[in-house]
């Protein structure tokens, strides 16, 4: 095995913890090697990241989207949100809506995310989260603004959102 190759597999069984292994190969490595295989793997301590994933939360959502201006990127951050939750068991889903988002700035979107928890709440057969319970738009909100958009919003709104004063299809929510 070359010496390239052999740094790559440790580097390889450094990001996967299994040291033992490391050890063996280093070891192995001849003397005039060892210098550049240390270097590589100490190279590899310095820059290495370990990174788990965890789900989105409705409050992480929040603050994504106070930092992003434009609605087209803001809605494909509701639609992540929306599949990561999917994927969630039913405790940590709870957990996921437990944590009251900050204000964006837009009291569309606040009021947005509080429908959208209460609505995926009462979807998943829990109570809504207390943070949730807060007053309506005094104006109507259509996050999708066309004729035909606005005609299936107003027919097709789920209930926690439509008392709300927000008029997003269901499918836009349900279909994510």
């Amino acid at each position: 095995m070359s010496l390239a190759a052999r740094c790559w597999q440790l580097l390889v069984d450094l990001t996967s913890d299994r040291v033992s292994h490391w050890v063996r190969l280093r070891r192995g490595c001849l003397d005039r090697r060892r210098r550049a295989c240390r270097r590589v793997l100490m190279a590899a301590f310095r820059y290495s990241v370990r990174v788990d994933y965890q789900p989105m939360s409705i409050a992480r959502l929040a603050a994504f989207i106070t930092a992003e201006p434009d609605f087209d990127v803001r809605w494909r951050l509701v639609v992540e949100f929306l599949k990561e939750y999917r994927q969630e068991p039913a405790g940590e889903r709870r957990r996921l809506l437990a944590d009251a988002p900050r204000s964006v700035g837009d009291e569309r979107w606040d009021v947005l995310f509080a429908g959208l928890a209460e609505h995926l709440a009462m979807r998943d057969g829990s109570d809504a989260p207390s943070w949730s319970a807060s007053g309506g738009l005094r104006r109507f909100w259509f996050p999708f603004d066309t004729p035909g958009a606005r005609a299936q919003a107003l027919v097709h709104a789920p209930a926690a959102f439509r008392r709300r004063g927000v008029f997003v299809a269901d499918y836009e929510i349900d279909a994510a």
